[in-house]
């Protein structure tokens, strides 16, 4: 069963000569849809690809109606390869159920993979910089050692709460724990011993 899918572009924002390509390639079924291309959730796309048997066949009428960049286009292929689903492109005459077609689509996969792996590598090649610049990833910490000393005076007063630290340092009482192991206990055990 042919499935087809349309999405109108921002050109022309209208759907007409996809669903007359559509209907005319035999499909049984057409979503349309609705919101914007460059959404990453497309309810009739979802809708379309969920109703998609093995054996079926997806029908678009050019390749950017189906996916916004390469990611998204290796990702709906990889999909509709594990489910033993079909493609079909009718402007650019693409069919995976040929030989010239699945060639195009692994090539597709082939570049997908390359993009990934290149942003692994310029994403290493950041992190490398970064820490020859002496720059530490994640957050900073939420109390300094200037913090801590205060914290640690506050906490000596037995009559101020660990929650009233904690809400005039600016942090849960979790901070001041994990900054205070033992919390004020381990305090006492210094001033006592």
């Amino acid at each position: 069963m042919f499935v087809g899918y349309a999405r109108p572009s921002n050109r022309d924002q209208s759907s007409g000569v996809q669903l007359n390509a559509l209907m005319a390639a035999g499909c049984a079924t057409v979503f349309v849809e609705k919101v914007s291309g460059a959404q990453r959730d497309r309810p009739e796309l979802k809708a379309a690809l969920q109703s998609t048997q093995s054996g079926d066949t997806l029908v678009v009428w050019k390749l950017d109606r189906l996916a916004r960049s390469v990611r998204q286009l290796v990702e709906t292929l990889a999909d509709l390869r594990r489910r033993h689903v079909g493609l079909k492109v009718l402007t650019q005459e693409l069919d995976t159920d040929t030989a010239h077609g699945e060639l195009i689509f692994r090539v597709f996969e082939t570049v997908g993979e390359f993009e990934r792996e290149l942003n692994l590598e310029r994403s290493y090649a950041g992190l490398a910089v970064a820490k020859a610049l002496g720059r530490r990833g994640g957050r900073k910490p939420a109390m300094g050692p200037a913090e801590i000393k205060r914290a640690k005076a506050m906490l000596m007063d037995l009559s101020v709460t660990v929650e009233e630290v904690a809400r005039q340092m600016g942090v849960q009482p979790s901070t001041l724990y994990r900054h205070i192991p033992g919390g004020r206990s381990s305090l006492a055990q210094i001033a006592g011993g």
